[in-house]
């Protein structure tokens, strides 16, 4: 069967600008994929040329573009596109190294096709006219030059060949490398052609052989001349090219020049003695102490405090390069039987240490392990077991019936028999009467140590009314408000709150102390401790008094909302019969000046929504029967002025009743119900689905007016006779408006009137005055039920699941893992810390306050922590080494603490004085130590005096056999004839253990040849 295929193509053959050709073909459904590659066979053609040639015909195009003409112009695609085919001066040799890449493809063999160049400091190219054919390509100027010797840290390609800009064509990452002869000549000749049709003078490398071997091949073009790049890489190093005089030889056999004299050739000579074995008995972290609660674990602290450093020695190696630039041959000597180049003679010391890879660090791997909690799902009960639940019911069942026990009467017990101390203990009692002390998961002595920490004041016998709130010192130093500026933003806690403890107690539990198992028992004691606290009547220490702070986390808001329940069941049990059910809350205006109406209005976010519920949960205080009639006697109205005042503080300012002469006195009040995040969150949701309907607006305001009505019933009972004009110049003074008028008798007056806002018809305030009645405080409803808010949040924190509780102690945790490193890197003092501090707390509060964790982002700033503290413990390690601290102040500590911050900050740091400098003789001396231990040749302080006198000494070789040799050989001589034109050679040496690698730079004069 034949098939007839006209097909149009987009290749290009060789020169990109040709237009695309249309080709014809014909072939049959069994042809070769590639007949062009494959002649036919003549003779069989020619015996069957009758029979075939009545039913098939083929017509080779041979102007069509094959696979290896598009990859040519491909190539030369993306070298105009990068604008590489204008040569350009460059002015300097600084400047950031920068790669754009790009792929293209062979037939189905894909590639990577990268330019590399330095991007200089200053973009002003060299202004020095270019127009003459004879100026050498910048990269053919760069063989000759010696500032880009050795450069610390660049593409292998930049250090072999001292160049500053290049394009290199590699394998893809899936591809195989090019390996046989035939495939390398195809790209090295597809190159020749790119470079030569687009007028590129940037040099290009393909690299071939197996890729972990670096091998690559290139040329560079420019006017009139052409430099081929060669390589040569063998694993050992052949024995009469291990010196400098067996590689000149080879050099001068490569260039092959016949001048006689010979031009003199450059060299530059770098030697690399590597360091491994400090010899110093300095520890990264402290011995363990076997006598403490920590039973010898590596790096432990004290509870409350966070571990910091590397476990493991975090300088793995120290690199001295000795070099001696700007030799010629003769003035140096290196054979196989004698060498000049000793390392302490070198002119040029730098060195570069390697560091170790991802170091245990302490403070990391706490941080690290807390936050895998994050995403645990188990609940207490799965992790303890439903056994030890039920344990904890029947042993707690005093403690769980605490709404029964409100109606119970209440015993008279000495406070000294309730002390603190003897109470703490008690529910841990409890808890192990029945169960035996191995099965728990912490330890009896180290949950004892724990709940001591977290609850100092059980330690001291004190009085209930001692005990308590967080210190408050009037001045705080840098630091606290440096502290303070976190926990904002960080939405943390204070550093000296229970919260910020329970952190760092769960820390050190969960990563010294069994794990999960240990966090939800710690956990289940916390809580009870909470819990017979509250019972008790016992203040929480480490919670400042006060509503809860909205800036802090959730769990110390809920903390502090138990803390205010403990406060107002303590302040009503204490309070005297008369005066029970009521708080003497004096209202901010009896300073001297009314809050405003905005005040007053933004406050009702504070007043509880459940106040207004009508359920049978509201508790009263019980009257007789003659102050019940009295009570309702006042209660018949707001006109029953005339009854007896009640709930007096003091007079308010010297104002009297609009109506008459008497007094204006502040009410006792009820304090406003204290709320959480989450209970104002969920107020919110439930007025906002009260719609915006007449119904649902009136009970939306009569809910957010609840602690005004309670204010304005307790005005009236201190107030008798008032009016609402009386209770806004109190309340609210700017809602009333004062000014003078001019009575019939020509007498200015003073006259006032509510403001137009009061008078508008419906007003919230006018209404809640009409329904208010004669009530004082202490016979209002609560406000604020401690009993309700105080189970439930005893109930919310006993249902938090270990995973749940680290979530919320998380910002603490981190809020801690901050503040330690801040502290360790000002002792140590390195800029980059620094300033990433200060980024990471930034970082942080994006984090930290959003609604859900993005844990995948949470986990990259952890690890940016242990960056930070890898590289103070480096630091640290550098310091010991060099000594820096160990000496007494002036310019020789001053350098070498410049010295060691430069080895952390850059790639390789220059020795001052190389090997006679301070820091060249440290370096020595490490050296020599290391050689000595490894030698076992003691040192002169070590001999005995008659082996002194005898003239004996530990001398022995003071630096190891170079680890790493590398020689630069250039020149400058006509190729390839004696009239050609001088071109620049060059040959880079390396000589290691395991590897010989010579890569040359040759260049010929292309102009008659």
């Amino acid at each position: 069967m034949v098939v007839n295929k006209d097909v149009e193509e987009e290749g290009q053959t060789g020169n990109s600008e040709k237009q695309p050709l249309r080709k014809s073909q014909v072939t049959t459904l069994n042809a070769d994929p590639h007949p062009t590659l494959k002649e036919p066979d003549g003779l069989n053609m020619a015996a069957d040329n009758d029979q075939l040639e009545s039913e098939v015909f083929e017509i080779t195009d041979f102007t069509t573009a094959s696979e290896w003409e598009r990859f040519v112009s491909r190539v030369e695609e993306v070298l105009t596109g990068w604008k590489l085919t204008a040569e350009k001066a460059k002015s300097t040799t600084r400047g950031t190294w920068e790669e754009e890449s790009e792929e293209i493809h062979f037939a189905d063999f894909r590639f990577h096709i990268t330019h590399c160049f330095l991007k200089q400091e200053s973009e002003e190219d060299d202004l020095t006219d270019r127009n003459e054919e004879d100026i050498l390509p910048s990269a053919m100027q760069d063989l000759l030059c010696m500032q880009n010797d050795f450069p610390p840290r660049a593409h292998c390609l930049v250090r072999w060949y001292g160049i500053q800009e290049f394009v290199v064509i590699t394998p893809g990452t899936n591809s195989e490398a090019v390996i046989s002869e035939s495939k390398c000549n195809l790209l090295l000749s597809s190159v020749s052609i790119s470079l030569a049709n687009s007028g590129c003078q940037i040099p290009m490398f393909v690299q071939i052989q197996q890729k972990w071997r670096r091998i690559y091949a290139g040329e560079c073009h420019g006017p009139g001349v052409r430099t081929s790049f060669e390589m040569v890489q063998l694993r050992k190093v052949p024995s009469q090219y291990n010196h400098l005089s067996g590689l000149l030889d080879i050099f001068k056999s490569k260039i092959g020049c016949n001048l006689l004299p010979l031009p003199p050739v450059d060299i530059a000579i770098r030697f690399t003695y590597i360091l491994q074995d400090w010899q110093q008995p300095i520890w990264p972290q402290q011995p363990p102490d076997f006598d403490t609660l920590l039973g010898g674990e590596v790096g432990g602290v004290e509870f409350g405090n966070l571990p910091f450093g590397a476990c493991e020695e975090p300088i793995s190696e120290l690199h001295l390069a000795a070099t001696w630039l700007h030799l010629t041959e003769g003035i140096v000597v290196d054979n196989d039987v004698y060498s000049d180049l000793d390392p302490l003679q070198a002119p040029h010391w730098s060195v570069r240490v390697r560091t170790s890879e991802n170091p245990q660090c302490l403070l990391g791997d706490f941080v690290t392990e807390f936050f895998k909690l994050c995403c645990r799902k188990e609940s207490v009960e799965d992790i303890l077991g439903r056994g030890y639940a039920e344990e904890e019911g029947k042993e707690a069942a005093d403690i769980s019936s605490a709404l029964s026990k409100l109606t119970e009467p209440v015993a008279a017990v000495p406070l000294p028999k309730l002390s603190v101390s003897s109470m703490v203990h008690s529910a841990r009692k409890h808890i192990h009467r029945h169960r035996h002390i191995d099965e728990s998961p912490l330890h009896i002595d180290i949950l004892k140590s724990i709940l001591l920490y977290l609850f100092p004041d059980a330690a001291v016998e004190k009085s209930s009314d001692s005990q308590s709130k967080m210190p408050v010192n009037s001045s705080k130093t840098s630091e606290e408000k440096l502290c303070d500026n976190l926990v904002l933003q960080l939405k943390s806690a204070p550093t000296d709150s229970l919260t910020y403890r329970l952190a760092l107690g769960l820390c050190m539990v969960n990563y010294s102390y069994g794990g999960l198992p240990a966090v939800a028992h710690l956990w289940q004691e916390f809580v009870l401790e909470l819990r017979y606290r509250w019972e008790n009547n016992y203040l929480i220490y480490g919670l400042a008094g006060g509503p809860p702070d909205l800036r802090c986390c959730l769990l110390h808001q809920k903390l502090q909302m138990l803390n205010c329940c403990i406060e107002r069941r303590r302040r009503r049990d204490e309070a005297p019969s008369g005066m029970g059910g009521s708080r003497q809350r004096e209202h901010k205006a009896s300073c001297g000046q009314g809050p405003s109406s905005a005040a007053a209005t933004s406050s009702n976010q504070a007043k509880s929504w459940d106040s207004w519920s009508d359920s049978e949960d509201e508790f009263f205080e019980c009257l007789s029967d003659q102050e019940d009639t009295e009570s309702l006697r006042s209660e018949r109205g707001p006109d029953s002025g005339k009854g007896k005042a009640e709930g007096r503080l003091h007079p308010y300012n010297d104002l009297t009743l609009l109506n008459s002469m008497e007094p204006l006195y502040v009410p006792v009040t009820q304090e406003p119900a204290p709320m959480t995040e989450d209970q104002l969150e969920e107020q919110s949701e439930v007025l906002a689905k009260l719609g915006t309907s007449a119904e649902g607006s009136h009970l939306r305001a009569r809910m957010q007016s609840a602690c005004l009505v309670s204010d304005m019933e307790s005005f009236k009972a201190a107030n008798p006779g008032c009016v609402l004009e009386d209770f806004v110049r109190w309340y609210s003074p700017r809602d009333y408006e004062e000014k003078y008028e001019v009575d019939e008798k020509g007498n200015k007056v003073l006259t006032g009137e509510l403001s137009a806002r009061m008078k508008i018809p419906g007003n919230m305030w006018a209404e809640a005055w009409e329904i208010s009645r004669v009530t004082p405080a202490r016979r209002q409803r609560r406000l604020f039920d401690d009993t309700k808010e105080a189970e439930k949040i005893l109930h919310y924190l006993t249902m938090q699941k270990p995973g749940d509780l680290a979530r919320h102690l998380l910002p603490c945790l981190l809020h801690a893992a901050l503040l330690k490193l801040q502290q360790e890197e000002s002792v140590e003092k390195i800029p980059s810390v620094e300033k990433n501090i200060q980024q990471a707390i930034t970082q942080a509060n994006l984090l930290l306050h959003s609604a859900s964790y993005d844990y995948k982002k949470l986990e990259d700033f952890i690890n940016q922590l242990v960056v930070m503290e890898t590289v103070i413990t480096r630091a640290r390690s550098l310091k010991d080494k060099f000594a820096v601290d160990k000496g007494e102040p002036g310019e020789a500590t001053e350098e070498l603490k410049k010295f060691v911050s430069s080895l952390l900050e850059e790639p390789e740091v220059v020795v001052t004085g190389a090997g006679q400098g301070l820091t060249g003789r440290i370096i020595h001396r490490l050296f020599l130590n290391a050689q000595r231990a490894a030698l076992l040749v003691p040192g002169d302080d070590d001999l005995e005096p008659e082996r002194k006198k005898a003239g004996e000494s530990g001398k022995t070789s003071d630096f190891p056999s170079p680890a790493g040799r590398e020689i630069i050989l250039r020149t400058c001589v006509p190729r390839p004839a004696p009239y050609s034109k001088a071109l620049p050679q060059r040959l880079f040496c390396v000589l290691m253990k395991e590897e010989f690698r010579l890569a040359g730079a040759f260049s010929s004069d292309t102009s008659f040849f």
